[in-house]
């Protein structure tokens, strides 16, 4: 059993052929709204694989509060611990224009996770296999949550992103961080390969379509990605750490765990949008090697 502890946001994309100037007003291409928020992107990517996933955070009293828990019902995530609050539900409005884009995130309702919400979910926390946690809920309830967790010895897995307020001595209530090179370089501004090394096991920093690297404690892994034609890249490191917490919970090695989540995210990449492209446990099995389980 997984459990989830982060944002949910409705992602609004509109696409243009020309960015509006200062005061000017454009006709838009397309408009859609997506389904995202690192947290219930990371909680649909692990469901998906079969892992039993309860996803814990906030959404407003409104329509996209509502659309978002149906979503993630619709997608087997329990929902009890997905709170509906007085703040309007989290956005992002994502401004695309010929393969560029300006995004400004309002977290409105993911603000208003509180540490008193964890405290009702402390008997959930305890019975999980494994807690995912990113950085787009307030400071001071990840770390209640982490401190929980340590408490209870249920491993964290933690996604880094974005990259702000993390603080460098929570990794000692953390099991498995997953940065990629450029958050790995903003929050520990260390040689890439000694920082590997004084996190064994434990910092698996992602590459792209490269794949990942970790430290095993006596060799540097380097475990490939798969190429692919990518569609969409949204997501992709959503799809690969709730695969990662997936694999880890179903009793894969690191390693293994690690080219699991590889292939989970570069199918990911082939359809639109940051949950459309999540695959199924048999789409995995069947891109690593035609066998289904």
């Amino acid at each position: 059993m997984i459990t989830v502890i982060g944002s949910l946001n409705m992602d609004l994309a509109v696409q243009m052929n020309v960015f509006p100037t200062q005061g000017e007003t454009v006709l838009g291409e397309l408009f859609k709204t997506i389904p995202g928020g690192k947290g219930a992107n990371q909680a649909v990517a692990a469901a998906r694989l079969g892992s039993q996933v309860t996803m814990v955070g906030c959404v407003g009293e409104d329509s996209f509060g509502d659309t978002m828990r149906s979503i993630l019902q619709q997608e087997q995530v329990n929902v009890d611990a997905v709170n509906k609050v007085s703040v309007p539900t989290g956005i992002a409005n994502i401004l695309v224009h010929e393969n560029d884009n300006r995004i400004i995130v309002v977290p409105g309702a993911n603000y208003e996770l509180k540490p008193f919400h964890i405290d009702l979910v402390k008997e959930q926390i305890k019975n999980s296999q494994m807690v995912i946690m990113q950085l787009e809920i307030p400071v001071e309830t990840t770390e209640y949550a982490l401190k929980m967790c340590k408490a209870a010895n249920v491993p964290v897995l933690f996604n880094p992103a974005p990259a702000t307020n993390f603080k460098k001595e929570w990794m000692d209530y953390i099991s498995y961080i997953t940065p990629n090179e450029t958050e790995c370089s903003q929050l520990f501004g260390e040689d890439f390969e000694q920082l590997l090394k004084q996190y064994p096991n434990k910092m698996i920093i992602t590459l792209g379509s490269d794949g990942a690297r970790f430290y095993d404690g006596e060799h540097h892994i380097h475990v490939p990605g798969y190429m692919t034609t990518a569609v969409d890249t949204t997501g992709a490191g959503d799809t690969f750490n709730g695969a990662l917490a997936h694999a880890l919970v179903d009793g894969q090695s690191l390693d293994e765990a690690v080219y699991f989540a590889n292939i989970a995210g570069s199918l990911s990449v082939e359809k639109f949008g940051a949950q459309g492209g999540m695959p199924t446990l048999n789409a995995v099995y069947a891109r690593l090697g035609g066998f289904e389980e």
